[in-house]
């Protein structure tokens, strides 16, 4: 048995990872686009490390771009297969992909406009919105703990991971040469105090385990700490500074919690009588998802529920989708909070709100998640005084903040409250995967302390043999 590692390779996107078996068969752990790398992303999604129509069997541990993203694009170039997944990672997918190829397609005709200017030949997207729709009917779902069979020899469960809606560590037993070899694949792991999810679910003891580092060796803050922080900015922005607070915000997850918290402060009357848009379609669908699967909530909104039949509904909140009607927000003077996609501010609406806000001292942009260092969110919070947004350079004017614990990934703490359910003594390798070189590099050692000796962080495309 071998395992290959084609993305989540000492960098935080584009999970692929391939097990290959002696009788020839192979499996594919999550398919996921890479992003804010400019045009090396380009380049890292149309080169695979691997034949597509060689895999036999596709496993998806959650629903976010960089670990769906390149499902179209495989099913395109050969992939012949099913994708098992949970019930709500399948609902997520489908609009989440949708929206991918949307965004290709868009991109590509903006390039090829200046190709075509230059006399250069036109360009092809990684794939369209029909592509999306073919991949999508190869989904197969299975509910968390309930373990079906790929063929007589490999059996699959997932169990809950907290992260988002649907997402999944998945749990792999393959008999091979009258042996069975048990793989434990985190996907990416929730927090333990999650405000609207249940905290990650133990796995089966495995021999092999691939764990994802994004915060391996971050401490969270507490969050309610992350509530009252978010309450100081819009009393600082809102009350005081009579400015405008930009959130660029995941569609799932990070809107809705964030919707959550809002709603949370206007319960106890601390929130001011302002009007808070959510202008992104997508994050518009995936809100209603998440209305839906109230079955994944934990047990204090379960409770919520029962008083407040909408924890992401509140007077005031507009949920914006024709692009005419995004647009006016950014001739509006009055304070207001602006919530929009992409997380990164990599692409999307928010984008737009960002140019139009950034020079004006009175306003705040506001990150509550993950951005990769490279990405516009990413240099942002590192401090440029300047930027280029859409070829035309602005100064950062506007105040840039950081809350962290807004994050749906686990921590330190998290990650190794999950991994207790593993004996480091029975695990022969552990592969460190989703995350930035120098962190999985330090949190490498510290899960070596810990006792997973074994342990590696594997370059792009880098093999090892189980």
């Amino acid at each position: 048995m071998q395992i290959s590692f084609h993305g989540a390779a000492q960098t935080v996107t584009g999970s692929k990872h391939v097990i290959s078996l002696k009788n020839g068969k192979k499996i594919l752990l999550d398919c996921g686009l890479f992003q804010g790398k400019g045009q090396e992303s380009d380049n890292l999604n149309r080169f695979w490390g691997f034949q597509p129509e060689e895999i036999d069997y596709m496993i998806l541990s959650h629903a976010h771009i960089d670990h769906t993203g390149l499902i179209p694009k495989l099913v395109k170039d050969g992939y012949r297969g099913k994708v098992y997944c949970t019930p709500a990672t399948y609902d997520v997918s489908a609009i989440l992909l949708q929206d991918s190829a949307n965004i290709q397609e868009q991109d590509i005709r903006q390039v090829n406009k200046r190709r075509k200017a230059k006399g250069q030949p036109p360009l092809y997207p990684l794939y369209t919105q029909e592509d999306a729709k073919t991949a999508l009917s190869r989904f197969e779902t299975h509910p968390y703990k309930s373990p079906f069979m790929l063929d007589e020899n490999i059996e699959v469960t997932f169990t809950d991971a907290g992260h988002i809606l649907g997402s999944a560590v998945v749990s792999i037993r393959i008999k091979e040469a009258g042996e069975v070899k048990k793989i434990c694949f985190t996907g990416d792991l929730g927090r333990y105090n999650n405000r609207i999810l249940v905290s990650p679910q133990p796995a089966e003891q495995a021999d092999i385990v691939i764990c994802e580092s994004t915060y391996g060796t971050r401490i969270h803050d507490d969050t309610q700490f992350s509530t009252n922080e978010l309450l100081q900015v819009i009393e600082k922005t809102i009350i005081q500074k009579k400015g405008k607070i930009i959130i660029p915000a995941f569609s799932v997850g990070r809107t809705q919690e964030v919707l959550f918290v809002l709603n949370q402060l206007y319960n106890e009357r601390k929130l001011p009588g302002i009007d808070v848009f959510v202008d992104s379609p997508l994050s518009t669908h995936a809100t209603e998802i998440t209305r839906a699967h109230t079955e994944l909530y934990n047990k204090k909104v379960q409770k919520i529920l029962k008083e407040d039949h909408d924890p992401f509904g509140f007077p005031g909140v507009q949920f914006i989708e024709d692009k005419t009607e995004s647009q006016r927000l950014n001739d509006r003077d009055d304070p207001c909070i602006i919530i929009s996609a992409s997380g990164m501010a990599e692409a999307g609406r928010v984008k737009h709100h960002i140019a139009h806000n950034i020079k004006n001292s009175k306003n705040t942009i506001l990150f509550i998640g993950y951005a990769e260092p490279n990405s516009l969110g990413g240099r942002l919070q590192r401090g440029a005084e300047n930027v280029t947004i859409f070829g035309d350079e602005y100064p950062v004017n506007a105040e840039v903040t950081a809350l962290h614990s807004f994050s749906a990934h686990g921590d330190y703490e998290d990650i190794c409250q999950f991994l207790a359910c593993q004996n480091p003594a029975l695990v022969d390798k552990f592969f460190i995967v989703h995350g930035e070189p120098d962190v999985q590099m330090e949190f490498c050692e510290k899960i070596k302390k810990k006792g997973y000796q074994e342990s590696y962080v594997p370059f792009l495309h880098e093999s090892f043999h189980l």
